[in-house]
């Protein structure tokens, strides 16, 4: 059972510089993981510690963690409540609804909402919440997917090479808005 005290302390020692002391990041290039699964919190933090999810930022921070941090914090963050965001660009934000909502058939893009759900929540356990994260995360994050930096999620890596650009900038743009 985490210990969600535990997972505080830790969380405000190591993590709430970059993540924001509620996880509820200020800074664009960084995830907020206020509300974020439990599941998908331990996972990445287990991905950069063995270095299945290359980052010379985050492997030097989860390597030092034991498996009880990592799920005290998980737990902590996940219990947080996450604060909305908002998209940027009205006309972006558009194009990017349809792709998450309903995909991009002529490239064989799935919508968004198919697996991450039409309101941003995510599957606990298997798909990651996006509601409300922030467009510059969203979008380095499908780009590393695309040019195979991010090699933690086949299924991802797919899709995201499927996608533009613009597409990418216009899905990330929307899920910041999404509530």
């Amino acid at each position: 059972k985490p210990d969600l005290n535990a997972g505080g302390t830790k969380f405000g020692a190591t993590c709430a510089a970059c993540h924001g002391a509620d996880g509820n990041s200020g800074v664009p290039a960084n995830p907020k993981l206020a509300q974020q699964h439990p599941e998908y919190i331990m996972k990445q933090l287990q991905d950069f510690k063995s270095g299945k999810r290359k980052s010379p930022i985050m492997q030097p921070m989860a390597a030092p963690l034991s498996d009880a941090d990592i799920r005290n914090i998980a737990y902590w963050a996940g219990s947080q409540k996450g604060k909305p965001g908002f998209a940027k660009d009205k006309d972006l934000a558009q194009l990017g609804e349809k792709i998450y909502r309903g995909g991009a058939l002529d490239k064989q893009v799935p919508a968004c909402a198919g697996c991450h759900s039409p309101n941003g929540a995510g599957v606990p356990a298997q798909y990651p919440r996006l509601a409300g994260q922030q467009a510059e995360y969203v979008s380095t994050q499908l780009l590393n997917f695309q040019n195979g930096t991010r090699k933690n999620s086949p299924q991802m890596a797919d899709i995201a090479s499927k996608l533009s650009d613009r597409e990418i900038k216009a899905v990330a743009d929307y899920i910041a808005g999404l509530r």
